[in-house]
């Protein structure tokens, strides 16, 4: 997207942010939000934004444990900024995939694929977490792979995890959502 900040870009009247804040707010308890630049934006949707704390711009990893050290919950919801359409039980149903397999970590999967960057993990995996980024690991799905894995089906809702990476997107998105 030309170097901007996706979760500040307009979608339907409203920054792509504010469709997935509205959408995740009825699900948790408190919302963070993971962001490296334009914190003052950020910090004006009401909710503390928190930086990455191993350096900015490690990926998505990095943010997951800063997020998970600032969290108050035995549990850390994550989603992306550039997916609006979430389902509005993305918590709920992830909860219940990993409670019945008894993981420590759940994954949405949308028929074909899994949907890393949209999970649910428990917060004791911290420690392990910070261990890996500091050796170098970087790796979403890798790291996914050393603990007890969860998939949540969402097969018949696949397109709720269809993301915004391009102009070309962002204005079928905006078509999609409609005035």
């Amino acid at each position: 997207m030309g170097g901007e900040d996706k979760g500040l870009l307009a979608l339907a009247g409203q920054s792509m942010i504010e469709h997935v804040l509205a959408a995740l707010a009825p699900q948790v308890d408190t919302l963070l939000i993971s962001a490296n630049r334009n914190r003052e934006r950020y910090e004006h949707f009401g909710y503390r934004v928190v930086p990455d704390v191993l350096g900015s711009y490690l990926g998505p990893l990095v943010g997951v444990a800063s997020a998970m050290q600032a969290a108050t919950t035995p549990y850390l919801l994550s989603a992306p900024c550039d997916s609006p359409l979430l389902p509005p039980d993305l918590a709920e149903r992830l909860y219940w995939a990993l409670t019945e397999a008894g993981a420590e970590i759940s994954v949405a999967h949308d028929g074909e694929r899994k949907q890393q960057a949209f999970a649910l993990l428990s917060c004791a995996l911290l420690p392990g977490l910070l261990a890996y980024l500091e050796s170098g690991g970087r790796k979403v799905e890798a790291w996914h792979a050393q603990h007890r894995l969860a998939l949540a089906d969402f097969s018949a809702e696949s397109e709720c995890f269809l993301n915004v990476n391009t102009p070309a997107e962002r204005a079928a998105m905006e078509r999609r959502l409609g005035p």
